[in-house]
């Protein structure tokens, strides 16, 4: 696990988007793992203008994300297809056709899941996944819990987390709670995995996940057994 500590916010996503345009120069086809939420919007700003500058092609390549909120229409605004389409897909030559986000409405979401599943290992493996990390170490929306689920399922979401995403819905009771996510198998399964982490609030959990412990109450700490990892944060998220 190697880590990159940046002096700022603008910097980690810089340096973030750097991993994923080296990628892509190198293998144009290449599948991405893409994440939501607030820190990888700055990232997703580099790859708009990389793209812009024509040093960054999407025309061949493939992604898939993390996770959906279910029940939640693509077209609603804090669905992750949405986000997707407007941080990054609507701004850049990607075939909306080959980007993958888990069915929201799907009407039977445990089929939905084994879907997902089935065409990652089909189009797959992710060449590069991104990840972020919430407070209490979730990756995707595997939370906290004694067991974790390997593969893409349906999931419960902790009080904590809905709180932490009340920010983006007019009411609490408007966030969904539940949500279709890749398991910690599936993540593990990517090449390369870059994890960015920004912001004093999360410093706790990056020292967990410095240490030398793995357990399934911060999941993020599994990442330690893959083989290729990068953590990308911030002095503020490193120092405190």
């Amino acid at each position: 696990m190697r880590i990159i500590i940046c002096e700022n916010y603008e910097e980690l996503s810089e340096k973030g988007a750097e991993f994923f345009k080296a990628q892509v120069t190198l293998k144009p086809d290449s599948v991405l793992g893409l994440a939501t939420g607030g820190t990888p919007v700055g990232l997703y700003k580099k790859l708009i203008e990389y793209n812009k500058n024509g040093s960054l092609d999407f025309s061949r390549v493939t992604s898939f994300n993390l996770d959906e909120y279910y029940p939640i229409a693509p077209d609603n605004d804090q669905s992750y297809r949405y986000f997707m389409n407007e941080n990054l897909f609507d701004h850049v030559n990607i075939d909306k056709t080959r980007t993958y986000v888990p069915d929201g409405l799907a009407k039977d979401p445990e089929a939905q899941c084994k879907a997902y599943e089935a065409l990652l290992e089909e189009k797959g493996p992710v060449d590069i996944q991104l990840l972020g990390i919430g407070r209490n170490g979730h990756i995707g929306f595997n939370e906290p819990d004694e067991k974790l689920n390997a593969v893409t399922h349906i999931t419960g979401l902790t009080e904590s987390t809905v709180e932490a995403n009340a920010r983006f819905f007019a009411d609490i009771s408007q966030v969904p709670t539940k949500a279709l996510t890749m398991g910690i198998g599936t993540i593990l399964k990517s090449k390369k995995i870059v994890m960015l982490i920004s912001g004093k609030e999360k410093h706790e959990v990056l020292s967990e996940l410095l240490n030398d412990d793995i357990t399934t109450k911060n999941p993020a700490t599994l990442l330690k057994v893959h083989p290729d990892v990068v953590i990308i944060c911030d002095k503020a998220a490193y120092e405190g």
